[in-house]
């Protein structure tokens, strides 16, 4: 592991045992979001076990879960390193959830309820607060939150299940993406009118902001990942 790596492991606070692989994989997602692990840099179960004080059961089993959510890979007598988002990588990402987000509003739109635009403003309300606590790992994950909803009320199992395999590469996507701007959160009012055109009529105004929202950025992330 390279020194910035190091120096992240040191600063985990060891977990008790009866947390097991569920908080670790918290834990090393968390991370690895925030950039404490950087991207490339190798891991391994013994450094960690000893780190989080627990038993290599448990945590080979949270690194198989987040080898399986694409955050860790294993290559064959080279270890598992941290990913390490690409220009490719990030490109793919984008087009990816451009397709799948504008299919998931498709699929709702005639199907929306009161209750689904209630939590959507909820979700929303979270990411707001989320956002003023300097915080990219919270900030992250209650955007993700805010975006999951369609997924998860579109009534599109195969949609849904795509969505998840990817969302923790989206947390990291989108944790650089403040890193690029040099920001710790999403901008407050980014999601305003993705809100309120969620909310209202016009789905063809809402898959052209579906593009839009997705396109901002990816450009300010590839001159990052370059530098």
């Amino acid at each position: 592991m390279n020194q910035t790596g190091n120096a992240a492991t040191r600063t985990i606070v060891p977990i008790r045992r009866e947390t097991f692989s569920s908080q670790v994989v918290t834990r090393l997602r968390g991370a690895i979001i925030s950039g404490e692990f950087e991207g490339g840099s190798q891991i391994t179960e013994t450094e960690l076990a000893t780190r989080f004080g627990i038993s290599r059961g448990p945590l080979r089993e949270a690194m198989a879960q987040l080898a399986l959510e694409g955050l860790i890979v294993t290559v064959p007598y080279k270890g598992t390193r941290v990913l390490k988002l690409s220009n490719s990588e990030v490109r793919e990402i984008y087009t990816l959830r451009t397709a799948l987000e504008r299919l998931a509003f498709e699929e709702i739109w005639d199907k929306r309820t009161e209750k689904f635009r209630r939590e959507l403003e909820q979700r929303h309300a979270a990411l707001m607060a989320a956002s003023l606590l300097g915080d990219r790992v919270i900030s992250s994950e209650a955007e993700i939150r805010f975006h999951s909803l369609v997924y998860e009320e579109c009534g599109h199992k195969m949609l849904l299940e795509s969505w998840q395999r990817i969302a923790s590469r989206m947390q990291l996507y989108l944790a650089v993406h403040q890193r690029a701007h040099g920001r710790h959160a999403a901008v407050p009012d980014a999601h305003e009118r993705y809100l309120s055109l969620a909310c209202g009529d016009d789905l063809s105004a809402m898959l052209c902001e579906i593009d839009s929202h997705m396109q901002r950025g990816v450009d300010r992330i590839v001159s990052f990942l370059a530098t």
